[in-house]
């Protein structure tokens, strides 16, 4: 027997005949979901079974065990992966604010067709010869992450081929149950703004892709791989999967619940943190005092998060080399917090006390909805009427009800569900 001090004054005796010592609670029954391409490696690839595959992907797109989805279709023995095709920030999800061009798998030696260069939306060129057009992306579930338009631009691409298009789900990591708007104006429909969609749209991409091609009558034969053990209120630290950053600045989990917000400030003369080891964690300027920004913010009441008042130097964005105050975001309720509600009221707060510096017009690339904005440059805030209750808001909940696949439990249904 021998003595092991844990912690301050905690004393455990060890031995042989205590083999439970540091067996932790639920460990045993750790739930893991398994996304789409486990399911559809599990089942033997049926449905892809004898076709040339064409697969839009990049580094997010993993099985459970760390392979890529490249390679586990490429050493299919069922089925020919003939092509990949790759989104913003390329096939590695390296390259930030740059067009790609096509290019090469070293690893497999296939080509890799760009849709963030000269085109986004795959050619008949790209398309000929396939039988099949596979999607496996990590989304980050808010409406101006151009993966989901992406996704969309290739299910219309399939459906003017002839060929089904097949999407291996994935979680929603700031879960399927919390929806919130604005909507996106009917007219204002864009690369970072696919279809109007909420801002926080609470669905998968699997989900998704159902909507898109149910609302927007794309006519594509479309099969979602659904996942397994993926619960509808689930966020990512609820998966037992690896955190893989999407993109480049898409470095937390934290920072993708605030993205939904943050990022709505992304196009004006605010910084959001890029450039900074925290994005879309820091938000400031160099005409921000601070202390009087933290302590507005704190006066608003948002649940989920505190503001904490700093000074950063970001190197990239609107105000690269240049010193700004502002607040640092700290999440401390992940699935109380209410991005978009974050997002207004920063956007709320810089036009009270700014509204001589702060370029709100340049928000309207991401908002999307000019009703809202006009109420943000009067110096209110968005009731509910303009953004929950809005009659296009409740239609979105109506349609996307249909478009759902994994459901809560009877009574627990929130957001559409």
């Amino acid at each position: 027997m021998r003595r092991v001090w844990i912690g301050a004054g905690v004393l455990i005796l060890l031995g042989a005949a205590l083999p439970w010592v540091f067996r932790l609670p639920g460990e045993e029954g750790a739930r893991v979901v398994q996304n789409g391409i486990d399911v559809l490696r599990e089942g033997g690839f049926a449905p892809l079974a004898g076709k040339r595959v064409g697969l839009v992907t990049n580094h997010t797109g993993l099985a459970s065990d760390g392979v890529s989805t490249i390679e586990v279709l490429h050493r299919a023995g069922n089925l020919t992966l003939a092509a990949l095709f790759s989104p913003e920030h390329g096939i590695r999800g390296n390259l930030d604010d740059e067009e790609i061009g096509s290019s090469v798998d070293p690893p497999t030696g296939l080509p890799v067709h760009s849709l963030y260069g000269g085109t986004r939306r795959p050619t008949a060129a790209m398309l000929e010869g396939l039988d099949a057009l596979v999607f496996d992306i990590q989304d980050v579930g808010a409406r101006f992450y151009t993966y989901i338009t992406t996704m969309g631009y290739c299910m219309e691409a399939a459906a003017g081929a002839g060929i089904p298009f097949y999407v291996l789900d994935r979680p929603n990591p700031i879960g399927g149950v919390r929806v919130e708007g604005p909507m996106l104006d009917p007219d204002r429909t864009s690369f970072v703004g696919y279809m109007p969609l909420p801002v926080r749209h609470g669905m998968t991409v699997g989900e998704l892709a159902r909507y898109f091609n149910s609302v927007k009558k794309i006519g594509v034969r479309l099969e979602v791989v659904p996942m397994r053990n993926w619960r509808r209120d689930d966020y990512f630290w609820d998966t037992g999967q690896l955190w893989v950053n999407p993109s480049p600045n898409m470095r937390t989990v934290t920072a993708a619940l605030f993205y939904p917000g943050v990022c709505l400030l992304e196009q004006t003369n605010v910084s959001v943190g890029r450039g900074t080891d925290r994005p879309f964690e820091l938000v400031g300027a160099p005409w921000v005092d601070p202390r009087r920004f933290a302590a507005r913010l704190r006066g608003a009441g948002i649940a989920g998060v505190e503001f904490v008042p700093v000074h950063f130097t970001p190197e990239a964005g609107p105000n690269r080399g240049r010193k700004c105050g502002g607040v640092s975001l700290v999440l401390g309720d992940g699935k109380g917090l209410e991005s978009v509600k974050l997002g207004l009221t920063l956007m709320a707060v810089l036009q009270e006390l700014y509204p001589n510096k702060f370029e709100i017009d340049k928000a309207m690339a991401l908002l999307g909805n000019a009703g809202v904005l006009k109420i943000l440059k009067q110096g209110g805030f968005p009731p509910e009427s303009a953004l929950e209750r809005h009659p296009d808001f409740l239609k979105f909940l109506d349609r996307r009800r249909a478009a759902l696949i994994y459901h809560l439990p009877s009574g627990q249904g929130r957001g559409g569900e």
